[in-house]
Parts: C-alpha cells; sequence; structure tokens
C-alpha cells in the first residue's frame, strides 16, 4: 500500500491542494485511496464532504474507539500534514512513508523553512538511504517571473528531484471549494494545469503503480489503462508485490507452473506410471537424509515464483 505524505514547514505552503489533487488522481486510475489529514483540524474530511457522490470516490480516516485509522479495502494513501512538523511527529510519518512531496513558493521565507525541513528529513534514515523518495513542486508560480527556474535551482542545490511547477490560478480555488480538483474537470476545462501536472505524474507513477515482472502473475491492478501509459516499461525483477503475501497459487506444492533451472517457468511434465513411482522412491530417500531439504528440481519443492525472481 503506497504512502504518499505531503510535508512542509511552512503554512500556506500548498500542502492541501497538492494533496488532495494526488488523491483524486489516484482515485480516477480507480484505485481505492484514502486522504488523510495528520492535523487535528481535519481539514481534508471538510473538503471530502463537499465532494459529490457522482465523482471517484475518496475515503477519510475511518474513526474506531476514538482513533483514526485506514479504511478496510485501501490500496493507495495520501497524507496532509501540518505547518510546523518536526521532531519525533516528522520522524513518525516518514516512517510509513514511501514519498514525501515537498511543495515550496517562491519567497525568501518559503525557502529557508524548505531548506531548515529537508535538513531535518535528511537525518532520517528511509529518506538519506532512499527507501523514502523525495522530491519538491513548485506552487503558486506566475510564468511572468523567473520563479521556476529560482525552485529549480533551489532543488539541484540541495540535491532534490525537482518535478515542476503548477501555476497561480483561481481554477484551483474554485474547484476546490466544490469538492473537486483539476482532474475531475473536462480536459478542455483545464488544459493548461494538466499539462503542468504531467511530468509530476510521470515521476509518481512508477511508485504507486510499480511495473510488473515478467513472471508476475497477470492480473489487473487497481490502475486503469490512463495509469499504465504513464508507467515505463517493465524490466525483470523491478516490480513490487502487489501485497505483502504472495498468490496462493504460487506457494502450493505440485501447482501448474514448476522451475527448471535458473528462474525459468515451464509447465510440468505428465509422468508416466513407472516414472512416478521412481519419483516417489528418490522423494522417500531424501526425506529421510538429515540433511534433507526442498531444492529447485523437478522432484524438490516448488520455490515461489516471485522469491526466484532475483536469482
Amino acid at each position: 500500500m503506497p504512502v504518499i505524505a505531503v510535508v512542509n514547514r511552512k503554512g500556506g505552503s500548498g500542502k492541501s491542494t497538492l494533496a488532495a489533487h494526488m488523491a483524486a488522481w489516484c482515485a480516477q486510475q480507480g484505485s481505492s485511496v484514502m486522504l488523510g489529514d495528520v492535523d487535528r483540524q481535519q481539514s481534508a474530511r471538510s473538503w471530502l464532504k463537499r465532494r459529490d457522490t457522482s465523482l471517484p470516490a475518496i475515503s477519510p480516516w475511518a474513526v474506531d474507539q476514538n482513533m483514526l485509522r485506514v479504511p478496510a479495502g485501501i490500496s493507495h494513501v495520501v497524507l496532509d500534514t501540518p505547518g510546523g512538523l518536526q521532531g519525533f511527529e516528522l520522524a513518525r510519518v516518514v516512517m510509513f512513508a514511501d514519498v514525501i512531496i515537498m511543495p515550496i513558493c517562491n519567497s525568501i521565507f518559503d525557502l529557508e523553512s524548505a531548506a531548515n525541513c529537508h535538513a531535518e528529513l535528511m537525518t532520517l534514515p528511509r529518506i538519506a538511504s532512499g527507501r523514502c523518495r523525495l522530491a519538491s513542486v513548485g506552487m503558486r508560480i506566475d510564468s511572468r517571473t523567473h520563479a521556476a527556474q529560482t525552485l529549480r535551482k533551489w532543488s539541484e542545490d540541495h540535491q532534490v528531484p525537482f518535478l515542476g511547477t503548477l501555476r497561480e490560478t483561481q481554477q484551483y480555488v474554485r474547484t476546490l471549494e466544490r469538492g473537486m480538483t483539476i482532474f475531475d474537470l473536462p480536459v478542455h476545462a483545464a488544459a493548461t494545469d494538466l499539462q503542468q501536472w504531467e511530468p509530476i505524474l510521470q515521476w509518481l507513477a512508477p511508485l504507486l503503480y510499480p511495473p510488473q515482472a515478467a513472471n508476475d502473475n497477470l492480473r489487473s491492478g487497481g490502475a486503469s489503462s490512463g495509469a499504465a501509459s504513464l508507467r515505463p516499461s517493465a524490466k525483470l525483477g523491478s516490480a513490487l508485490p502487489a501485497s505483502l503475501m504472495p498468490a496462493q497459487e504460487s506457494l502450493v506444492h505440485g501447482a501448474r507452473l514448476t522451475i527448471h533451472g535458473p528462474g525459468r517457468l515451464t509447465s510440468k511434465p505428465a509422468l508416466s506410471s513407472d516414472q512416478a513411482g521412481q519419483d516417489k522412491q528418490t522423494n522417500a530417500k531424501a526425506a529421510a537424509s538429515p540433511l534433507a531439504r526442498p531444492v529447485n528440481t523437478p522432484n524438490g519443492l516448488q520455490i515461489p515464483a516471485f522469491l526466484k525472481r532475483w536469482t
């Protein structure tokens, strides 16, 4: 379950706008997405109350005995964090996040605040090691100024991927007031803004919808063809498992597929009665040995394909 957190200590940097739009985009792809506000004010929940039921659904936190939790069946989580997030609270968000997006506005106060936040983020092991990806997005950018170049240079100086900029427009204000986003509008009504989102989504798509490896079960995921068009071509062994539990078929002894040689999947041939008897004798001798263990042969226990992928 990929988790995106939108983080910036500076208030008014566009965190809620960015979080709502990323959640809406995931919902447009057919994913079961939750938009949660880490702040006690729960402004994300207030925005969701304005959202029409005819639009792609976005879930809020579930409340269980006065505790907030992720609802059952959710495949993607977007967290809108409060201003001033630091210390233990920041570390706790990073602990559960796979992606941190930092919205930045072009002012000396915003850049100084972002620099301080970035410095603390880089002290956290998940960020420093790259297990939690970090990137920046320029917010409320006036195309008549050099703001975009300034923010790009800031990101390059701090070695943070700069995904692009979103312009200053009342389009965002009006849509959010109605519980909507740019992605809920007709394409012709938001063409300019959708174009600005394209590089951001190009970077996010492989992280939110990892491409399948060649030996993965071919199952349709939560993403629609729209998300698939943004994914890079799949490489062998590059996919992450769809869940923490492998497909049960891959764990069943004597399943349809078995492995012959390193990483090669073939159909298990039918055995004659004589061959079956010889196999039973061979397995009995192997089991009697104190060093007996499953091996990757036609006579051994089947190794799940998702483990064999890396050999």
